[in-house]
């Protein structure tokens, strides 16, 4: 029988790492910068990708949260010289999803309690990443399933966001298809107790953006939107995590099947 554990991140890494990130988001409302397009044309096709302040502060928290999960890991007494890169993914995707409420709100009461609460859950999401490393530790489990939780809220707003700004489909699609990607991946991980399902995550993912494209063109609000396209992207995975744990057919379909009822029903008992 395992002996087991109790370990927590070194607060100094834990809140340096911290302070870093936010501090780049505190950084939004004073500092502006003219926002750039990029044209691309190709085959009788025009793509406009805009580029501003606070894209590029989301893209380089993503990485800074990414590297420095890695940083906070290397203390761990049980993580030895296995690989970290499975920890990086929803710490990255945190990082990144707090700049998109904070990109489009007014400075105000509403943005100061956004990045509060975004702070506070990078530093949870970041607990549980280092409490995730030793399978053994007494709230392994808890962990698991609170970073399981977490991904997928970030999935939803980060879905509401992208949509509510209106944001052309050959934007939409390659932002969810990553994040779609990268939630499977991690939480099938986190489930299969570290086996990786590659080929699964692409053919969830591919599932996936083909609905979100469909949908995208149906007078759907962006609420609905998202919550429609993280039943898909829950029930999938939990289908084949069941799959994967060789469950019996007669039982394996019953909590994808119920969470896509829930979630779709949530969706449709919208008034708009």
């Amino acid at each position: 029988m395992q002996e087991e554990h109790q370990f927590l991140p070194d607060t100094d890494r834990l809140s340096v790492l911290t302070a870093s990130i936010l501090l780049a988001y505190a950084l939004l409302p004073f500092i502006k910068i003219p926002e750039r397009s990029l044209v691309i044309q190709a085959l009788g096709v025009t793509f406009a990708f805009k580029a501003n302040f606070a894209t590029i502060i989301s893209v380089i928290t993503a990485g800074m949260a990414a590297a420095g999960t890695s940083w906070l890991l290397r203390d761990h007494p049980h993580l030895g010289r296995q690989s970290s890169f499975q920890h990086w993914m929803i710490p990255a995707l945190t990082a990144w999803v707090i700049g998109v409420p904070l990109s489009s709100l007014e400075v105000g009461l509403q943005w100061w309690v956004v990045f509060a609460l975004g702070g506070l859950l990078l530093v949870a999401v970041l607990v549980s990443e280092y409490i995730t490393v030793d399978p053994y530790d007494t709230r392994h489990g808890p962990a698991a399933v609170g970073l399981t939780a977490v991904s997928y809220a970030l999935f939803l707003i980060l879905v509401i966001t992208l949509t509510a700004a209106g944001s052309r489909l050959y934007v939409l699609l390659p932002a969810l298809a990553g994040a779609i990607f990268l939630v499977t991946l991690r939480n099938l991980y986190l489930r299969l107790n570290g086996r990786w399902c590659f080929s699964w995550s692409a053919g969830i993912t591919l599932c996936v953006i083909q609905i979100a494209a469909a949908l995208h063109y149906l007078p759907v609000s962006p609420l609905r939107f998202g919550l429609l396209v993280l039943g898909l992207a829950y029930a999938l995975p939990s289908m084949v995590g069941s799959i994967e744990e060789e469950r019996p057919w007669r039982t394996l379909w019953i909590e994808p099947v119920i969470m896509l009822a829930v979630l779709w029903g949530m969706a449709f008992a919208l008034r708009s």
